[in-house]
């Protein structure tokens, strides 16, 4: 199998973890843990999770300016992507949130026009066009109302935010993949990512009372840890090494289309003609992003 079939397989299993996430972690907040505190648990998570993995591949000599990069790439890509991830859905609609962050991929193509100089084609256009349509259908289809008004304000506007630190993160970071293994890039940023959101995550660490916890809790928790954070970051950022920016953001259109298709299968949701054009837009954004990608990586 090659490198760039590989990577497509990666982004399509994190795309897997993020919409399973959704319904197995949405409970765990405030009734478990509070927000700010499941990123405190996220962050030092994955980051014990990345040093240790590290202890059995071969070890990589970090020159010292990149350090310095690494720790700007912990500010947007672990400390004010989760804060503002995570606030933002507690402080908004879960709708509203998942609509805002459809914005997602072209930032990232507006960064990486800038930043690394990609070449912007048709296709590349026609792509995100198609995926972000195929999202806003499904989305907006779910007969959830989208409404942004003073109380969903703040928690917006932190979504928006995070959809922004994200497109920096990825656009940041994809230099550093063609010089160091994963592993080593990301043991670093959550390293300083998990000092960055100690102070903010305290409080709640504090209050946690671990007696209340039930099995599903428990179980939610790992998931988020291990799942969407360590084995998500690492899966997206692996495919970094071989795609374009561009690519591993448009993945993010298949969330709301995988979330309908796991509950499709467990009966908890009807088919319908909608739903399946949303599902055809979005597939053929993601391969038209994608194929162009593969002729610039």
């Amino acid at each position: 199998m090659n490198d760039t079939r590989k990577a497509h397989i990666f982004l399509l299993l994190a795309q897997i973890i993020y919409a399973l996430n959704y319904s197995i972690a949405k409970d765990l907040m405030p009734t478990y843990i509070g927000p700010a505190g499941l990123v405190f648990m996220r962050a030092g998570g994955a980051c014990i999770l990345f040093w240790t993995v590290s202890l059995f591949i071969e070890k990589e000599k970090v020159q010292k300016p990149h350090i310095i990069k690494f720790m700007l790439l912990a500010v947007f890509g672990v400390a004010c992507n989760q804060l503002c991830f995570i606030y933002g859905i507690h402080l908004s609609h879960p709708i509203n949130s998942a609509i805002i962050m459809t914005i997602t991929p072209i930032v990232v193509t507006i960064f990486t026009l800038i930043v690394l100089k990609e070449r912007f084609s048709f296709l590349k256009v026609v792509g995100l066009a198609s995926g972000i349509s195929g999202a806003l259908t499904l989305l907006l289809s779910s007969g959830k109302s989208f409404q942004i008004n003073n109380q969903t304000a703040l928690g917006d506007t932190l979504t928006l935010i995070n959809a922004c630190s994200w497109a920096v993160f990825v656009v940041m970071v994809k230099p550093y993949m063609q010089q160091y293994k994963t592993v080593t890039i990301m043991k670093w940023v959550f390293l300083f990512g998990f000092f960055l959101v100690f102070p903010f995550g305290l409080d709640d660490i504090k209050h946690l009372d671990f007696s209340i916890y039930t099995f599903h809790a428990w179980f939610a928790l790992a998931f988020v840890v291990i799942g969407t954070t360590f084995l998500a970051y690492l899966l997206n950022i692996y495919a970094l090494k071989t795609l374009s920016p561009s690519t591993v953001s448009a993945y993010i259109y298949l969330q709301p289309f995988l979330a309908i298709t796991f509950a499709l299968l467990l009966k908890k949701d009807e088919l319908s003609i909608i739903k399946v054009i949303a599902g055809a837009l979005i597939i053929t954004g993601v391969y038209l992003v994608g194929r162009k990608s593969k002729t610039n990586a």
